[in-house]
């Protein structure tokens, strides 16, 4: 590794004095900086500007519990899981069959939601497990094509007509095939603090929402958006147990043996360490962290449809945790706030507003053509075609960022990051007294 590549990890930590928590904090404070200046040059208002930066909050928390969880695969244990969508599809459907009521389209078993939630993490982790197995014998390559395909497996069997619906021991359940599948929402805990009836839109709202409501209604804010902020505050909160949880996984025995593995699987072995072993409950605690991570973000609405788990989200994940650095915890939050707000979001909103930046009357409709005037020094054209098309032009960033992480930091921002591998600091010691002396010194000096 060359000093230059070594340097940009080192920057940022000394920047921040290796703190991660002034870390996020910072990046979290650039981030919203950019989309204040974007929401005040296209004239949003107090309730658009509002939602705007909860939905950018929302975003970056659920792309940090993913990344998380992926992390401890890949970042960890070295486990190349490309199925990151099927996991988190398992959780979902899963959820949405234990919690769909009995007289739905498809039906459920109409259980509650807290049982709907632990059994969709339950089932993600059992379907890793079993994904698991026959994966121990593969390397990283073949491993990721087990994942994929087992991701696609997945998605076209909650879209198949045989598991629309279907009965078991006289119970009829189902996927909802293409159509879909409605549940609670997640959220409904939260509703329940402001509507008499969570799972009703148009529930009269209880005293302490009444009162919540009006108040926010004072700035303009309305009861919607006040409940989706507090959801995102939930998420928010998930997001640091996940970070917390990983973080006590990666510095116990049980996370430096993943980091050995990673490292050198045969070594690992060598010390009578059972890898295959320690390689299944790493990718079941993985895969269920990425079903809790699908509940409550693509979950969320109460509805889904197989193409909510389509590849490209596991795609845009990975890129996330290449951006932020593999190993890293604090990394793969970085990378995820990274990717979701400024590569993701920001791109979609200028484009969503593009006529607020630029006449549309000078925008070409071809990168010829907004090239071509470059000639004659008129970069105009160029400018309105690239906000144009922001939207799609993101991509090509995100591929030019990569092509720049691969060949200057292709550890990532934060990646091998050097991190305290136990739970006590061993590099903190208790001061000895000056006229302290090693027991093999012989003892006091004028003896």
């Amino acid at each position: 590794m060359s000093a230059e590549q070594e340097g940009i990890g080192a920057r940022i930590e000394s920047l921040f004095g290796g703190n991660d928590f002034l870390m996020v904090v910072a990046a979290m404070a650039f981030i919203y900086a950019c989309f204040l200046a974007v929401t005040i040059a296209i004239g949003l208002n107090t309730v658009g500007t509002v939602n705007t930066l909860r939905n950018v909050t929302f975003f970056v928390a659920a792309y940090a519990m993913l990344v998380l969880a992926l992390n401890l695969h890949w970042g960890y244990t070295g486990l190349f899981n490309i199925g990151v969508a099927g996991f988190m599809a398992v959780g979902v459907y899963t959820m949405g069959i234990l919690t769909a009521p009995p007289g739905g389209t498809p039906p459920g078993l109409g259980l509650p939601l807290w049982v709907g939630i632990i059994g969709g993490m339950l089932g993600a982790a059992i379907v890793g497990g079993i994904a698991a197995l026959p994966a121990l014998r593969l390397e990283a390559d073949y491993l990721a094509i087990v994942t994929v395909a087992f991701s696609e497996i997945i998605r076209l069997a909650v879209n198949s007509n045989t598991l629309q619906e279907f009965t078991i021991l006289g119970t009829t359940l189902g996927t909802g095939g293409g159509r879909g599948i409605s549940y609670p929402r997640p959220s409904e805990p939260i509703r329940a603090v402001f509507y008499q009836d969570p799972s009703s839109p148009a529930s009269a709202t209880t005293p302490l929402g009444e009162s919540i409501f009006t108040f926010f209604e004072g700035f303009g804010i309305t009861s919607s958006v006040v409940v989706d902020s507090v959801y995102t505050v939930a998420i928010i909160l998930v997001a640091l147990l996940f970070y917390w949880l990983l973080t006590r996984i990666g510095n116990s025995p049980f996370g430096r043996v993943l980091k050995a593995i990673r490292e050198d699987e045969l070594v690992a072995s060598s010390l009578g360490k059972d890898t295959r072993l320690f390689k299944i409950k790493a990718f079941m605690v993985g895969c269920a962290l990425m079903g809790l991570g699908g509940i409550l973000w693509l979950g969320a609405s109460g509805f889904v449809n197989p193409l909510s788990f389509r590849p490209n989200i596991t795609f845009y994940i990975f890129i996330a945790l290449i951006i932020g650095g593999a190993g890293s915890n604090t990394g793969a939050v970085l990378g995820g706030a990274v990717f979701s707000a400024l590569l993701f979001l920001l791109p979609q909103l200028i484009n969503q507003n593009a006529g607020q930046f630029i006449e549309r009357g000078v925008t070409p409709d071809t990168i010829v053509g907004a090239l071509a005037p470059i000639a004659s020094a008129d970069l105009l054209p160029l400018v309105a075609y690239a906000v144009e098309n922001m939207a799609s032009l993101r991509f090509v960033v995100v591929g030019l960022l990569l092509i720049y992480l691969m060949q200057n930091r292709p550890e990532g921002l934060l990646g091998h990051r050097s991190e305290v591998a136990s739970a006590v600091d061993l590099s903190e010691r208790t001061s000895r007294p000056a006229d302290a002396r090693p027991a093999t010194d012989g003892g006091e000096t004028d003896e």
